[in-house]
């Protein structure tokens, strides 16, 4: 767990957040209709490289994963909740909810974020799906203060997405981070006010909602073992910030 006193520490997490957002925001803007998901993978780890910075999912793995993930970038597409896999034939079309999910080791500390993206062109229902997911993620910062716990933010992401009458995944969690890309305290997108772990002042977490717009249950792809989807095949949405959590609320450091 990752708690911050250092001011070093403090500017050169700062500092690594905003390159992962000027780097998101760059594959973002790229993300249109007939583009591969491997040359945007290709273009985030240039990116991250250039900036001094080194990708952190790029052969991640943990003692429960079958193999290490094999890209810098993770492409969801549609059903498919985080964790796809970038590759050739993996090709962006009109009406797609592309969700892209990055990490990045800069000066040994760790960053992590996420957005979800309609390409091209869509329905009204979808775009206002994606908005949801993206409300939800402030929600869940809004609650985000030291003193708070946990739960504060579990419930607010919860309740603002199942009052638009969309669902939380509760498989999968945000996490803490700072000196690792993924430590304690876990982070779910759903629970009760005034339970789980109190956060503390300097505490690093990342936040992350993944909404569905049907039923939220979800499995893991037994062919990559890494991509998670929806069992009903609905869309998914995924947004994430890195934040500092401080005496007056929250601090994101990978807004754009």
């Amino acid at each position: 767990m990752t708690i911050l006193k250092d001011k070093k520490e403090i500017e050169a997490l700062r500092d690594g957040g905003k390159i992962l957002a000027s780097v998101l925001k760059a594959v973002m803007e790229e993300a249109k209709p007939g583009i591969s998901s491997l040359a945007l993978n290709n273009l985030a780890e240039k990116l991250i490289r250039e900036a001094g910075g080194r990708p952190s999912f790029l052969n991640y793995k943990t003692v429960d994963d079958k193999s290490a993930y094999p890209a810098s970038l993770c492409v969801s597409l549609n059903s498919e909740v985080v964790h796809g896999i970038p590759s050739e034939e993996k090709i962006l079309k009109s009406g797609d909810v592309a969700s892209f999910d990055i990490g990045m080791e800069y000066k040994k500390l760790y960053t992590d974020m996420a957005a979800t993206k309609l390409i091209g062109h869509g329905l009204a229902k979808t775009e206002n799906f994606i908005k949801t997911a993206k409300g939800s993620l402030e929600k869940g910062i809004e609650a985000a203060r030291s003193g708070a716990r946990v739960g504060d933010i579990s419930f607010a992401v919860q309740s603002f997405a199942e009052k638009s009458g969309f669902e939380v995944v509760k498989k999968l969690v945000g996490h803490g981070i700072g000196r690792a890309a993924h430590e304690d305290p876990e982070v779910p997108n759903f629970g009760k006010k005034g339970t789980g772990p109190r956060l503390e002042e300097g505490l690093v977490i990342a936040i992350e909602p993944m909404i569905t717009f049907g039923k939220s249950d979800v499995f893991l792809d037994k062919t990559d073992q890494w991509t998670w989807k929806t069992k009903d095949d609905s869309m998914a949405a995924h947004f994430e910030h890195t934040i500092i959590i401080t005496k007056n609320g929250a601090e994101v450091i990978t807004r754009a």
